[in-house]
């Protein structure tokens, strides 16, 4: 046997583990926000601007609590101006920082700056310290507000900590409390722990080290105190909640055999866990020849054994990090872990409880990563307040952002508790009193207004951001007017898609780009370095958020709303893929920026402001709007309109494998009037001379619905799929969008929509031409 020169290069890829390292730490700073952690003497710290032009600010303090500068550097520090504006803003990681100091009595008052970074600095840049002494460091991304019509969004820093080698480290460094506990609990790899809750109460438990999976008991206090034992029951909870496991949202809740909640998950880091197994015992093992080997459903009765539950041989518990799932030839199967170190749960107890939690010993499996490590878990107190989120990652290796709430939700929230985790953001799917085939209708007939915000916007700009853009876009850039909007591909080199999008020219090297991606503005980064360029491409979406105001009344509601600066488009001259800069109501009104574009195949326009405005606009449009029916509108309504105009959506109409000729935009790949080179181009011009696969519609006959996934057949030969379907209430039939061979996509072709297995159940179909709604487009150009 021959061995590798290189091992490493040998072992699979890993992103996702690289805090796996105890010495390596990162931490990301958010716009406008701050993070806190402790050094050692003779840590290491390297702070990053990733997107440029992000001034910082670095304070430390001894560990008397007073402030030490000098313990990183000999720069003569400058007021902290910047931080003590971001406590007083009391946004989430400001409250983080805020209860960190107060655990270690330290006053925030007496805090000065190590100036980081500033309005000029180039993407990359990047500040190395050493700690001198023991210190607490604070690292602080200071911003304003931005103008809709600015371009200067406060952007994110990023902190490596290397920790001194001499020191020897087992496992990486806890998350910093949510809030100040009540309890804190470690479970040892392989044991288990027990702790009572009271109703009100949140349990947070963490995973230390990552890949290590947590069984959790949960039993009613009150029903032990009555000689019965109501526990979570799973098959209970899945029915109830309709989901293999509950997550954070509206169905949330684990539930006990009589159908009472236990528990309900607030938030969730992980996305990845498991109910349909018990937790591991002592005949999984045995079954193994591993006789004696330590267990969960064991360790589980010795520690419930003082509230006098009973023993089983096999725990039905949650099993939180648990990787399972079931395949296609019903086999239930287990893989390593999602969940990365500090990776947590978050429970709400909505009764007192007694629970257990397991630090689960399995290294005979992929379970725990083949290596059990610890479980900790924090108990906070009911006064504390949490969020509903889940975790949203941008890149495999990215820090989690958890759900947030769009500036439009304390508007939307009013109508509705119908709400979906879409790319990091809570957004409505229905609203009370309407439903989704009544908005249709308001979207078709009257008018509706959504809340669009979680589209991903990047500021390009600089005397490189035409080059940029006309290198990575397929469109050509260096036609579009200063006001005018172009919907566009961005590609790989082999043509599959990285995302569609929307760019607009603010001014000759200023440019925005809307998508749905946030790798878009990645890949722009990576690009502009790769070439040389000058040109920031900066993230804005946290400081421009966006509702769309569709259908035929939607420019009688804007004219009454929306003023116009004289060197400015008025809503009504307003064209198709153009925008306009106003204000709400008159010229000292909420600044906003309006396009005349949308998602819905109707007449409509998207008004852009900052979050701290959006409901000053949601207020102004639904006021105006009432005479004429206006209606909010959700995801399942969009989705209809949008089948219906022929509109593509990421994950389903394309993906990475997909170029925009399969996915039905060829129209925005102009191989003759564009000359210039760009990104994909030689791949798009070889698939667009022997294209395989074609985007058509398809009309299918009777009542049943086809749906995302189904097989399209001709005889026993599978020769397409159905990316989106619905039932279209204006065309009264069942219409769909199918990406199929060539060879079949001529008009008229008879085919067959499998359902069942495919070939079970057929549903007869034909193709058909699309936009299936005003294919001619009259109605969003009016």
């Amino acid at each position: 046997m021959e061995l590798s020169a290189n091992p490493v290069a040998t072992l699979p890829l890993e992103p996702g583990l690289w805090r796996a390292d105890p010495y390596l730490e990162r931490y990301t700073v958010p716009p406008c926000g701050s993070v806190v952690f402790e050094l050692l003497a003779g840590d290491q710290i390297t702070i990053t601007d990733p997107e440029g032009a992000q001034p910082g600010e670095l304070i430390a303090f001894s560990t008397d609590g007073r402030c030490a500068p000098a313990s990183l550097c000999d720069t003569a520090p400058q007021n902290a101006a910047g931080f003590q504006k971001i406590l007083a803003s009391n946004e989430p990681s400001a409250r983080q920082v805020a209860a960190g100091l107060k655990r270690r009595g330290i006053s925030p008052a007496q805090a000065r700056a190590i100036p980081l970074f500033g309005s000029d600095t180039p993407p990359g840049s990047a500040q190395h310290y050493t700690a001198r002494d023991d210190i607490l460091c604070v690292v602080c991304a200071p911003g304003s507000a931005m103008a809709v019509d600015a371009q200067s969004p406060p952007t994110s820093l990023t902190v490596h900590v290397n920790r001194k080698s001499g020191k020897e480290l087992h496992e990486p460094a806890l998350p910093e409390p949510l809030a100040d506990p009540r309890l804190e609990l470690r479970i040892n790899k392989c044991t288990a722990g027990e702790y009572t809750v009271h109703a009100g109460e949140y349990i947070q438990i963490i995973d230390v080290a990552g890949r290590e999976c947590s069984d959790f008991l949960a039993l009613c206090a009150a029903g032990l105190d009555q000689g019965k034992e109501r526990h979570i029951d799973m098959t209970t909870t899945r029915t109830l909640m309709g989901s293999g496991y509950p997550g954070p949202g509206l169905y949330s809740k684990y539930y006990d055999r009589d159908m009472q909640p236990l528990v309900e998950v607030v938030q969730d880091t992980c996305g990845r866990h498991d109910t349909f197994g018990l937790a591991c015992a002592a005949k999984y093992y045995e079954d193994q020849g591993y006789f004696g080997h330590p267990n969960c459903s064991d360790n589980l009765n010795a520690v419930m054994a003082p509230y006098g539950v009973k023993p089983r041989r096999g725990w039905e518990a949650v099993n939180f990090f648990y990787n399972t799932g079931i395949d296609d030839h019903n086999v239930l199967f287990l893989d390593e872990p999602w969940s990365r170190p500090g990776d947590y749960v978050l429970l709400k107890a909505m009764t007192d409880l007694v629970c257990a939690s397991t630090a689960c010993p399995d290294d005979t499996s992929a379970a725990n990563g083949w290596n059990p490590t610890d479980i900790h878990v924090r108990i906070y107190t009911p006064e504390k307040a949490f969020s509903r989120a889940i975790a949203y990652r941008m890149t495999p290796d990215a820090e989690t952002q958890l759900t947030r709430e769009t500036g439009f939700h304390p508007r939307t929230s009013q109508h509705t508790r119908n709400f979906t985790e879409y790319r990091g953001y809570w957004l409505p799917t229905t609203f009370n009193n309407a439903g989704a085939i009544d908005e249709y209708w308001a979207c078709r007939e009257r008018a509706v207004m959504m809340d669009l915000s979680p589209l991903r916007k990047f500021e390009v700009l600089g005397p490189d951001a035409e080059t940029l853009l006309q290198t990575t876009l397929t469109r050509n850039i260096r036609r579009l007017s200063v006001g005018q909007v172009a919907y566009t591909a961005m590609c790989y080199p082999h043509g599959g898609m990285i995302d569609d999008g929307t760019a607009l020219r603010l001014g000759p090297d200023n440019f925005r780009w809307i998508g749905g991606d946030d790798y878009s503005g990645i890949w722009l980064r990576e690009q502009a370095q790769k070439l040389g360029l000058k040109v920031l491409v900066k993230s804005s979406t946290d400081q421009i958020h966006n509702v769309a105001v569709q259908g035929p009344k939607s420019r009688e509601i804007l004219n009454q709303i929306i003023w116009t600066p004289p060197a400015q488009t008025t809503m009504e001259e307003l064209e198709w893929f153009r925008f306009t800069v106003g204000r709400l109501g008159d010229l000292n009104g909420c600044p906003v920026m309006v396009s005349r574009t949308g998602y819905t195949g109707e007449l409509g326009y998207e008004i852009f402001c900052h979050p701290d405005g959006a409901s000053k606009i949601w207020d102004a449009v639904w006021q105006a709007g009432e005479p004429h029916g206006l209606l909010p509108l959700g995801l399942d309504a969009l989705d209809m309109v949008r089948i219906e105009a022929g509109l593509i959506f990421a994950g389903y109409e394309f993906c990475d494998q997909t170029d925009p000729f399969e996915a039905g935009i060829g129209f925005t790949v102009p191989l003759k009037s564009k000359e210039d080179d760009f990104i994909g181009r030689e791949a798009l011009e070889q698939r667009k001379a022997n294209p395989q696969r074609k985007l058509v519609g398809l009309e299918l006959e009777g009542n049943e619905a086809a749906a995302h996934g189904d097989c399209v057949r001709v005889g026993r030969a599978q020769v397409g799929i159905i990316t989106s379907a619905m039932r279209s209430p204006i065309l009264r039939k069942n219409i769909a969008l199918c990406r199929i061979d060539t060879t079949h996509s001529e008009l008229g072709t008879e085919v067959e929509v499998g359902k069942l297995d495919g070939q079970q159940k057929r549903i007869r179909a034909s193709v058909v031409p699309f936009p299936f709604y005003d294919p001619k487009k009259e109605r969003v150009r009016a």
